[in-house]
């Protein structure tokens, strides 16, 4: 990682990190509306869902297919998160599903001397060490293929202009006034980064050292139920290993799942095809073996 790479993503963790401590202060002094709170929420799931459903789901697994402007505007929205383009995000994910919990996997919270520094290593250490290093030609060739993956992913520094002008913008709009639109850009661009870029990195961190587990896995990939939420479905995150092309990663009814609902809604107006399920059958097969289980026949 150059010099340069590693100031910018210092830079990307220490202003949002900022932010949030302002907005700590301005919502301690009640310095804060409805209209804040409400681009925050906005901007807060449509972006996270940028990530989960379009970088993740779809362009890292291919857990299902979608039209290309709808797979451009998950890569768009999810290029707001400010996570890295999204050609080094796939191919870096792509690198720990290959060595997870290994060598060589990027953000491993293990084989740092102790879980508080690999836990620290996992969630943002790693951004000064091997975020964006994944070999793109080996983990994300069929990105480069794309002619317009490619320029998304080029213009990385446009969509995070983008998402932090988007919010200011509809401050300004709703209120008419300049500090509604500084507020917007304050709750709706960059603190939302930040809450984004914690629960992201939590994945990485908390899902690989805590959690429940139901299946046989080569990695420490955990179930953390309070973080499901926040992430949209994501923190469903051993389920993920355990199939890991599987479009929802909430199994069972009870793993509430927004990512896997939002997939759903698509495939139900004819924006997702080729959704991958995991069938109870599978799923119970795989428990089993977990268990050291042998199926028998019936």
């Amino acid at each position: 990682m150059t010099r340069f790479e590693r100031y910018a993503n210092l830079t990307a963790v220490a202003l949002p990190f900022a932010a949030f401590l302002a907005a700590i202060v301005l919502l301690w002094g009640g310095a804060v509306d409805g209209v804040d709170l409400g681009i925050l929420a906005v901007f807060y799931v449509f972006t996270a869902l940028g990530i989960t459903v379009g970088f993740h789901r779809l362009l890292t697994h291919r857990a299902f297919d979608a039209p290309k402007p709808v797979m451009y505007a998950f890569a768009i929205l999810g290029s707001m998160t400010v996570q890295g383009p999204v050609i080094d995000w796939v191919a870096d994910h792509r690198k720990h599903h290959a060595h997870p919990d290994q060598e060589g996997d990027p953000h491993s919270p293990h084989g740092h001397g102790g879980m508080v520094r690999g836990l620290i290593y996992a969630h943002m250490g790693w951004l000064l060490d091997t975020q964006g290093q994944a070999a793109k030609r080996q983990y994300a060739r069929d990105l480069l293929e794309d002619r317009g993956l490619k320029t998304i992913s080029k213009l990385f520094g446009l969509w995070v202009a983008l998402g932090l002008l988007i919010p200011f913008a509809a401050g300004l709009a709703i209120t008419g006034t300049l500090a509604g639109g500084l507020t917007g850009l304050l709750w709706g661009g960059l603190v939302r980064v930040f809450l984004i870029h914690h629960v992201t990195w939590s994945i990485n961190s908390v899902c690989h050292v805590f959690g429940t587990r139901r299946f046989q896995t080569d990695d420490h990939s955990g179930n953390v139920f309070w973080l499901a939420l926040p992430s949209l479905g994501e923190a469903w995150h051993h389920n993920h290993h355990a199939f890991p092309r599987s479009a929802h990663h909430g199994l069972r009814k009870s793993e509430l799942d927004p990512s896997g609902w939002v997939i759903l809604a698509l495939e139900r107006v004819g924006l997702a095809r080729q959704v991958v399920r995991i069938s109870p059958e599978l799923q119970e097969r795989r428990e089993r073996e977990g268990r050291g289980e042998h199926a028998v026949a019936a």
